[in-house]
């Protein structure tokens, strides 16, 4: 595959997969040096790919992303572009994960929102890292293998609240928004689903984000928190992994236009954030905030 797309249907794995003459797990590896070539690290020039296998059956990539001009805490890593682009497609289960080096402790942090964690299988295809004891005869060893004495949801939460991959709605409303029929009635509609979408267990501040660009396609994100709380990946971000993987091949200055919807009382708030992170990238982009109750 030359050209992967950022999402790879269960069909077009096999028949790829038949045509190397590899089991489909065994494709993942050799898809994350194509998927380096998407990164996007202008600043550190250091390509990270990640390709990732759902329970449906898909393969999913993810990419290192930064900014230019914006603190470094705003990039998005590799691994959190992949685990943003499962939720995006309604994936539900994460169950192999190959990656071009080893994951930083703020992505390993990232991945124990998703439900039972230590088991999912990652194989780091770097030569240089050492073999594990603990991998497998594929290659793949334990999450949990590389971040003992985890720290994550089950120290925070009860254990019936569903997890960042676990469908969920928070049951968020914007006053009068149903009277409304215009392109921002659209955008405002896009973003309130994203924060409805959005996991925020920790703060219970959830928000979302919609981008139109310049074609007038439609992008979004939302908000998905951390139990350690710094990994934690903002909507802005999470709409940008949207607009890179579905048609934002250009620069970011195609993105004209941003709606974010959050609650008006949040201790959490992304207003100011979102505007920074916008305007340095996209000057051009009118941001506009709405706020929502319910929840």
């Amino acid at each position: 595959m030359d050209k992967p797309d950022f999402v790879i249907r269960p069909e077009e794995a096999e028949s790829a997969a038949k045509q190397l003459g590899v089991s489909v797990l065994e494709l993942l590896p050799s898809l994350v040096k194509p998927a380096k070539s998407y990164a996007r690290p202008p600043i550190s020039k250091f390509n990270v790919g990640a390709v990732g296998l759902g329970s449906s059956g898909r393969i999913f990539l993810g990419v290192n992303v930064e900014f230019p001009g914006l603190p470094l805490h705003h990039s998005i890593h590799a691994e959190q572009f992949l685990i943003t682009n499962l939720t995006l497609n309604g994936e539900h289960q994460l169950k192999y994960v190959a990656v071009s080096s080893a994951p930083c402790g703020h992505c390993r942090q990232f991945f124990q929102e998703i439900r039972d964690a230590p088991a999912i299988r990652i194989l780091i295809t770097d030569p240089n890292e050492s073999p594990d004891s603990a991998a497998d005869s594929d290659g793949f060893l334990p999450l949990g293998s590389i971040l003992p004495h985890r720290f994550g949801p089950d120290d925070l939460l009860e254990k019936d609240i569903p997890l960042l991959l676990e469908p969920h709605d928070n049951r968020l409303a914007i006053s009068d928004l149903d009277s409304e029929n215009t392109a921002e009635s659209e955008l405002k509609r896009t973003a309130l689903a994203a924060a409805n979408r959005s996991y925020a267990p920790y703060s219970l501040c959830p928000s979302g984000v919609s981008l139109v660009d310049c074609d007038g396609k439609v992008y979004r994100g939302w908000y998905m928190e951390s139990a350690a709380y710094n990994p934690s990946l903002g909507p802005v971000q999470a709409a940008l992994v949207d607009y890179v993987a579905n048609g934002g091949g250009g620069g970011y200055e195609r993105i004209v236009g941003a709606v974010l919807v959050e609650k008006e009382d949040a201790v959490v708030r992304q207003e100011h954030t979102a505007k920074l992170l916008l305007q340095t990238i996209s000057p051009k982009c009118d941001l506009k905030v709405f706020h929502c109750y319910g929840a």
